[in-house]
Formats: C-alpha cells, structure tokens, sequence
C-alpha cells in the first residue's frame, strides 16, 4: 500500500516538481483539495480528491472541506498505541504521512488599498491552520511543510534516507509549522483589533507589526529615539530572561535609549566575565570609559576619568556588586542608569539621594541574544550576534618587534572593546583602561585622530585596536607619531604589506587577528 501525502496550497510555488517527485519517485498517493487538485490533475499527476477519500462533499463555497475525521484521524493517530490502530483500521483510515499546506494569503489580502472587512474575513484559513497544527502536534510520525521554501529540503531527506524522514528533521519542520500559524494568527487579530478601534493608544499600530510576532507582554514606553516617535518594549519569549529579569531599585522608568545603552554597556561586561572587576560607561550606544582594576570602585574610576566629559548621563555597567565606596563614586555626577549583578544593602541610602537615577540589577550580565535583527523596508535582516570569543591563539603577530606578555594583554583588552564601538572604530588603551575612542567616522583616519586627540599625553606607550583593516599606512604613521607602541586590526587588505613595512620602519608590535568586527 503507498503511503499518503496531502497536498492543499494557496501559494502552488513548486507544487508540481514536488508532488511529481513524490508521487513518481517515492510512490506517495497525493490526496488534495480544490484548486491544488486542479492543478495536479492538470499536470497528469495521479491524485485522490479529499472528497472523494472521505466521501464528504465540500460545503459552504469551499469552508469545509479537510475538516473530516478520515483527514485528522490519519494525521493525528500515535501508530506506536494499539487502540489507535484499532481505530484507524475500524475506521478505514490510513496513516498520512506527509503534509504539504500553506494557507491563504490574509496579509497580503490586507495590504491591498482597497480591500474590505468582507474580503480579509474570506482570506482567514481554517482548514490550512488546523491541519499544520494537527500535523505539528504528531511530528513523531508526520512530516508538515508549510513553505515552499522546505520542499527541496524535504526532497533531500527522502534521498538520504531511502524514502523516510528523521524525527529530527520533523521536529524542525513542527517547530517552523508552529511559528507559522503563530505569526498568521496574530496578524489576524492585530487586523480584527485595528477596524474594532480597540488598539491602545500608547501601542501605535505601526509597531504592531510582523517584526513582534515572536514577542509577549508589550510594555508602552514614554518614546522612543525621539519623543515624536512612540515605541514599545517587547519581551521574546514566555520566561522573563535579560533586561526583562532585570530588578529596577529606584528611578524614573526605562526610555528607549536607555534600554539601548545598557544592553550595549552589558555586551562589553560580557566581554571580559567576572575574572577581574570591571567598569563600563556607554554614551549614546558607544562606550567613553572602560576599565578593569583591583577593586570595583577603582575601575568605575578609571573607566569615569577616562572621559568625564562624555560620562555625563551616560549609562554604567559594573560586573561586581554596588558597594558604598562605588556607590559615593556614582552619587558625584548625573547618570541616567546604573546596572550591576547586586548591590549592598547599606548602598541604598547612598544612591537614594539621586531620586531620578535608575539602578538596576541584572544577576547574569553575560545572558545576551545570540542573533541581531534590524528591520528594512519590507521585510528584516537577521544575523548571528558577534560573539565569538576571543582567542589570541589565532593571531598572528607580523611585525619584527614581538609584543611582551603586558602588551598582548593590553592588545587583548583594546580589541575586545573595539567590536563595541561603532564602525569605523579605534580603541585606545592603555593600563587596562580606554583613552581615546573614535567611532562611527566615514574613514579610519578620521576615527585614529579622534582617539588619539582625546587619549592627549597618555597615549605615550599606549595600543590602538581596529575593527576593520588599514587600507593606507597612513593610519600606522600617525599612530607611532603620537606615541602608540603597539596596534591590533583584522589584516587582509591589498595594501598590508605597507602598514607592515611603515610598522618596522617605526618600531612598532602589530598583530593581525584575522576577524574584522563592523558594527554598524
């Protein structure tokens, strides 16, 4: 007896070459519905009407016609139970062992101008929905594809393993059947809250959009970016977990931007763990002060003197608890947001004074997202977070001078930081603390003479690290000129044989990582 395989697409993108595949090549029975049965019929392809296997007409211009226990029974029956073998051969039902179900087009029905109440309503899919969350549930014995996209991987796994697919490979497919239905669900109701005029106030609706889908408990901020634009913060999952887990102590509530600069303050945290204390200071998503030293308060006061100017109302991570030696260091200026994984009892009194400035605690400052998404038009990149961990052993060092294990260490810590810093980035450090950072410039160069100019009379003896390569050896002539002693970039471009040369020629360590770190 073949094996069943139902087939019921609006969107029949590869409908054809797949269904021939699996009906020539695999020997499935295609069972399908309405007009993807039309066109299988169309292309000579051997099919069952859903009809004529359950012997129910469908009814209701089309409403109904999967919702039929010979359909579900075969979809949701456990073979590995008796009694649902027992049912199934009561019943004359046969096991389906392959859906293939995409489901009306409702948004793109509502992106149309002209599109009425009547008209969405009509493009809201029941059958589709039911049967990929029926097959979904029972991906222990039941393939769903609800994309086009999965049918070439689908014909992959029939190759590989003799007409079978695994259970990890049905897993994945549940898990994006499940995504599915959740996204399409919520469109829906977005739409239905939108012409019911019930749509908060405080979540503007152009928020309200595809990029949320995987998001719970929205919480209407004051602004955003700017107060002319409103914003939403959205919690990605069930469990509180990041800033969502995080404790407010005191203060004002969390903006926009402060929940920008503190995430941005926590991935450097990250960077260097809990070996050492360490101090961040961020300003306007980029770091102005980073420091590690013996004692918490001391490097929150490296890290402050560093660049005090920029510190004010800036954002301060700590990977120690609030003392009350920090806590007298932080109550000396305005500051937006202060975070750490504690805070001492005795601090509370201290940071009190300071009514408006909000103290948190984060008890894992390292939990971070190991993917970024940026929205464009029509649609969002994703990519995977920059978080790969930094291994020295994959340098290379390409000068003749060798860098002393001081100032591999310094160029450790100049690098780490220099994937925080906007794109083109230069970090200078020096006794493991910045003192000159130069971000976000049209040209390197440009970055180079903004550190070197705010580092002054430090930079003698000091590294510089570079997120992206030096295309000139501009950049190296004007780095030894003010005193830099060693330098850490990427490599890799068609002129390194220059830097190199003009590094020799002036005495200085350079080492190539062979990673660049753009962050634009």
């Amino acid at each position: 007896m073949k094996s069943l395989a139902l087939l019921s697409v609006s969107d029949k993108t590869g409908l054809l070459d797949l269904a021939r595949e699996l009906s020539t090549t695999y020997n499935f029975q295609l069972i399908s519905s309405g007009g993807t049965a039309k066109a299988l019929k169309a292309a000579e392809l051997e099919v069952i009407k859903v009809s004529d296997y359950t012997g129910a007409p469908e009814i209701l211009g089309g409403r109904v016609k999967t919702l039929h226990p010979r359909i579900h029974g075969g979809i949701l029956a456990r073979l590995e139970l008796p009694e649902h073998q027992q049912d199934l051969e009561d019943n004359a039902i046969q096991p389906i062992k392959i859906v293939v179900v995409n489901l009306y087009p409702f948004t793109e029905t509502i992106a149309k101008p002209d599109v009425t109440l009547e008209d969405a309503i009509e493009n809201i899919d029941i059958g589709g929905p039911t049967l990929i969350r029926a097959s979904a549930k029972n991906y222990a014995h039941v393939a769903i594809l609800s994309s086009p996209s999965q049918y070439a991987e689908l014909l992959d796994e029939l190759k590989a393993n003799n007409g079978e697919t695994t259970l990890e490979f049905r897993k994945k497919l549940a898990i994006a059947a499940f995504q599915h239905t959740q996204s399409y669900d919520k469109a829906i109701a977005e739409y239905l809250e939108a012409q019911s005029n019930l749509q908060k106030p405080a979540l503007d609706k152009s928020l309200a959009s595809s990029y949320t889908l995987l998001c719970n408990n929205p919480k209407p901020l004051r602004y955003g970016e700017n107060p002319h634009q409103p914003a939403t913060w959205y919690q990605v999952g069930a469990t509180p977990k990041g800033w969502s887990a995080a404790q407010q102590l005191q203060g004002k509530e969390l903006s926009f931007n402060n929940l920008l600069d503190l995430e941005a303050a926590r991935a450097i945290i990250a960077e260097f763990g809990d070996d050492q204390p360490c101090a961040v200071i961020i300003k306007h998503n980029n770091p102005c002060g980073v420091a590690i030293a013996p004692t918490i308060a001391e490097a929150y006061q490296k890290a402050f003197a560093s660049d005090s100017t920029s510190a004010f109302g800036g954002i301060v991570a700590l990977n120690r608890p609030i003392d009350e030696e920090t806590a007298n260091q932080l109550s000396k200026t305005f500051l937006e947001c202060v975070v750490a994984p504690a805070c001492v009892p005795s601090v509370a009194a201290i940071l009190g004074k300071k009514q408006n400035l909000r103290v948190l605690v984060l008890p894992d400052l390292k939990y971070g997202s190991s993917e970024t998404v940026k929205t464009i038009a029509g649609g969002m990149l994703v990519q995977k977070s920059d978080d790969e961990p930094v291994n020295p052993a994959d340098w290379r060092v390409v000068t003749e001078k060798q860098p002393t294990p001081e100032q591999l260490q310094e160029l450790i810590f100049a690098w780490k930081i220099s994937r925080h810093v906007k794109s083109n980035a230069i970090a200078i450090t020096k006794n493991l603390t910045t003192i000159g950072v130069g971000a976000g410039q049209m040209n390197r160069v440009g970055s180079a003479k903004i550190a070197l100019d705010q580092a002054g009379e430090q930079v003698k003896g000091a590294v510089l690290a570079s997120d992206g390569f030096f295309p000139f050896d501009d950049s190296v002539r004007t780095a030894a000129a003010a005193g830099i002693e060693a330098i850490v970039q990427p490599g890799g471009s068609m002129r390194d044989a220059d830097s190199i040369k003009a590094a020799d020629e002036l005495g200085l360590v350079m080492v190539f990582t062979g990673l660049r770190h753009f962050l634009h």
